[in-house]
């Protein structure tokens, strides 16, 4: 092994001179399976953590050594009564649930006949040194020539889908700080999947499996989490591979495609020592070169289809090489020069930005000084993220430069033919920009009629989402010719929800909002910049969508602006710290905006919005199960599924403004406004998790509530589904004035241990104040008996809606 170990040093040392990650990369490609390398196996064990690869009987074929030892190996049963086994049990209610929506079952426990292994770690060490120990393994070159032919092809395209991730660990040669198991399965009973292992990730461990629906590919994920050794805290979570400062951008959109060429440098400090710096950029763009401190640097990018899958945020991964690897704590420059087609033409000279979030590299959103420059054509218009530092004209160019001096985590910009309205308010300034014409969608009738469903998609969640086509029933209304006569009064609405909201939550990060239009059917939030749909510049019966219900003409009248006015704070002043807390900032930013709806309109509009998000919580889909059902919250952007497709937009936004509105209700209105304060205060250019806002919340708590620390109704609402129906009844017996009212709550549709506190308000004539009780409810009828001097007129099951439910 030790040999072993300094031909791999010596291996890296080579690299480093040499600076050919491309050469890397051949070799792994041309690696290829070793026939003289197959083994015939009995009862080899793999663990890593909570993973238990069993191969009880059949062959091992290795991989052809990369960097001084194989990365691949093949397991194959291909003997009589030959098996493998994997079992795998995850930690916490909401995986075990995740995975028996998958599987059937809250536990893998998988007999296989055959898997694929890749890996950066000591797995070829651990097999190897079990095969030697036991006399009853053996060498089979035989079987070898028979298997390599067979699996080389599938080891090879496997192997490409993972190449950037192989080269990335193995030009720091090993043994590898922070390496990775790729292993896909070939099940008896679940078919084909895969397991992985990676310590770079935030949650180390990741079972799921490639499916397609709909000419559209997804990575089901069954189940993720931190490995046993983060949990128990023995080893520490993966912390940023660097951290970023000072981006200076210089972009230039070039006619007459609008092609964007990008200049862009930052300053980066890494925090361990390097030799290949991972970033992630749009798919639509394409780095060109890269410098370190001034000195060429090497670009490595390869399609990697199945990695990009399962870790799907709408982004490549590549690898910027320096000459000379990079010191821990010491701060550089890079300059990274890229250009593509992020932008796209709607029509009528209306144009719309795709890749609006990642169209110059990052990696992680972390918090950052940005200062932008922005050439472009001088008969178009160009908003952007920041404070206003110039706009000029250089001949047949506009220049526009902007600054974040204040940390922000993404910068994003729009352009077209604009009218512009202004209102200032106080330190704030709202400028509403209008397309001049409308796009050709909003323009044309379709033959066949056609219901068009707003769904916005979210900035924050990771993931790139791209924008809605718009479709409009045939009966279409009439169009007004330009979509900027609403400007003024847009920007008026627009600046009374950014006045409202900062009087609850403190200043914007920006004093400067611009609003921008984008074809579509949603809105995005960035620092000081936010995009809503055209139909919201449009009154509600100029807009060529008849049929829609009440919460669907007030998401484009009022909740879109207001939730993109509420991403100021949560999303672009607070962050999360992975995908599985991304639901709090869509949550907030929703019923922030809800609040908003409340105070112009009413109670009563805030209670028809929530009553048809349970509504659509409670739809069923194709499988007869409710939308709900498909899985707790906190599963995140996992929701999206092949077999939900469309379940985390109403589970995250609808659930999630459903969760904070019950908050509200045990806390109160006085101590929820706090709530949200001291959250956006203690958490200012921070990220929060679950658990964080949980923690933070229970602070809020009346002083004699139960479940002190909110662990009941996180667990139940957060990481667990389910909405119970509850039926009360009542009866009297007595008589007046020493009557006796028996009030009965039964509950169903939800699991035997799912329990919470309902309220149920007594009434009485002649202006007797009511009696308010709370019933607990669980797997039995939940009962009280209390004296009443007169027959009550009503008695209300929880009146305030202060619990997701369903009423009989």
């Amino acid at each position: 092994m030790g040999a072993l170990r300094l031909s791999c040093c010596f291996f890296a040392a080579n690299l480093l001179y040499a600076g050919a990650a491309a050469d890397l990369a051949r070799q792994i490609s041309e690696a290829g399976l070793d026939s003289a390398e197959c083994y015939r196996v009995h009862d080899v064990t793999l663990t890593r953590e909570d993973i238990r690869l069993y191969f009880t009987d059949g062959f091992f074929l290795f991989g052809k050594p990369v960097a001084g030892a194989p990365v691949s190996a093949v397991f194959v049963s291909s003997v009589q009564a030959g098996d493998g086994e994997m079992l795998l049990l995850p930690p916490t209610r909401s995986e075990r649930e995740s995975l028996s929506s998958f599987t059937g079952s809250p536990n893998l426990n998988e007999h296989f006949k055959a898997a694929v292994l890749l890996f950066t770690d000591d797995t070829y060490h651990d097999l190897m040194t079990q095969i030697g120990a036991d006399p009853a393994n053996r060498k089979s070159p035989e079987m070898g020539l028979t298997l390599a032919p067979d699996w080389t092809s599938v080891v090879r395209n496997i192997t490409g889908s993972f190449e950037t991730r192989l080269v990335l660990d193995l030009l720091s040669g090993r043994p590898v700080a922070r390496p990775f198991l790729f292993a896909a399965i070939g099940g008896k009973q679940l078919g084909n999947f895969d397991i992985v292992y990676d310590l770079r990730s935030q949650q180390q461990i990741t079972v799921g499996r490639t499916s397609h629906r709909d000419n559209r590919s997804f990575f089901d994920v069954w189940t993720c989490f931190e490995s046993r050794s983060v949990r128990n805290r023995q080893r520490p979570g993966p912390s940023p591979e660097f951290e970023v400062d000072d981006f200076r951008i210089e972009a230039t959109v070039v006619p007459p495609d609008l092609r964007l060429q990008v200049v862009t440098r930052v300053k980066v400090r890494p925090g361990g020592p390097a030799r290949a710096v991972p970033f992630e950029l749009s798919r639509r763009m394409r780095v060109t070169s890269a410098r370190v401190d001034g000195r060429p640097a090497e670009i490595f990018e390869r399609e990697s289809v199945r990695s990009n899958l399962i870790h799907d945020r709408g982004n490549d991964l590549f690898l910027l090489v320096p000459a000379q690897p990079l010191e821990p704590g010491r701060e550089y420059e890079f300059e990274f020069h890229h250009e593509g087609a992020v932008i796209s033409d709607a029509g009528n000279k209306v144009y719309a930005v795709g890749s609006r979030g990642n169209w110059y590299p990052n990696r992680g959103l972390q918090f950052a000084r940005f200062n932008v420059i922005f050439r472009y054509p001088r008969d178009l218009d160009l908003v952007s993220s920041g404070e206003v530092v110039s706009d000029t004209e250089e001949g047949e160019w506009k220049v526009t430069r902007r600054r974040a001096a204040t940390p922000v985590r993404m910068v994003g910009f729009n352009l077209g033919f604009y009218e512009r309205a202004k209102i200032t308010r106080g330190r704030e300034t709202v400028e509403v920009c209008a397309n001049r014409n409308l796009e050709r969608a909003l323009e044309a009738r379709p033959r066949q009629p056609v219901i068009l469903t707003p769904q916005p998609p979210p900035v924050w969640a990771g993931r790139r989402r791209e924008q809605q086509p718009l479709a409009f029933p045939a009966e279409a209304a009439p169009i007004p010719s330009s979509p900027a006569a609403r400007s003024r009064e847009l920007a008026g609405s627009v600046a009374s929800a950014l006045e409202f909201m900062s009087a609850r939550f403190g200043p914007p990060p920006l004093h400067t909002l611009t609003v921008s239009p984008v074809p579509g059917a949603f809105g995005q939030g960035f620092p000081g910049l936010i995009y809503l749909s055209t139909l919201s510049y449009l009154s509600p019966h100029e807009r060529p969508v008849t049929h829609l219900r009440g919460s669907q003409q007030l998401f484009f009248s009022e909740l879109l602006y207001a939730h993109e006015v509420a991403h100021q704070w949560w999303g672009n002043v607070i962050a999360t710290s992975g995908y599985q807390h991304d639901w709090l900032l869509e949550a907030l930013a929703n019923y922030s905006a809800l609040l908003y709806v409340e105070k112009i309109k009413g109670s009563r509009a805030l209670e028809s919005v929530l009553n048809e998000y349970r509504a659509d919580l409670l739809a069923k889909g194709e499988s007869g199960r409710t939308v709900e059902s498909s899985g707790p919250i906190a599963l995140g952007l996992r929701l999206e599924s092949s077999q939900t497709p469309t379940a985390w937009h109403t589970i995250v936004y609808e659930k999630g403004s459903w969760i904070l509105h019950m908050l509200r209700r045990r806390m109160g209105d006085e101590r929820f406004l706090s709530f949200l304060a001291e959250l956006r205060r203690r958490y200012q250019w921070k990220s929060v998790d679950t658990e964080s806002f949980r923690l933070l919340a229970a602070e809020f708590l009346p002083a004699k509530a139960a479940d002190r620390k909110l662990e009941s109704f996180f667990d139940q609402w957060v990481y667990s589904s389910g909405v119970p129906t509850l039926q009360m009844k009542y009866t009297l017996a007595g008589k007046a004035p020493a009557l006796k009212l028996t009030v009965t709550l039964q509950q169903s549709g939800v699991a035997d241990d799912f329990s919470v506190p309902v309220p149920v308000e007594i009434q009485f004539g002649r202006g007797a104040p009511p009696i308010i009780r709370v019933l607990r409810t669980s797997d039995q009828p939940a009962v009280f008996t209390i004296p009443v001097r007169q027959a009550p007129t009503k008695v209300l099951l929880d009146p305030g809606n202060s619990v997701l439910s369903v009423k009989k």
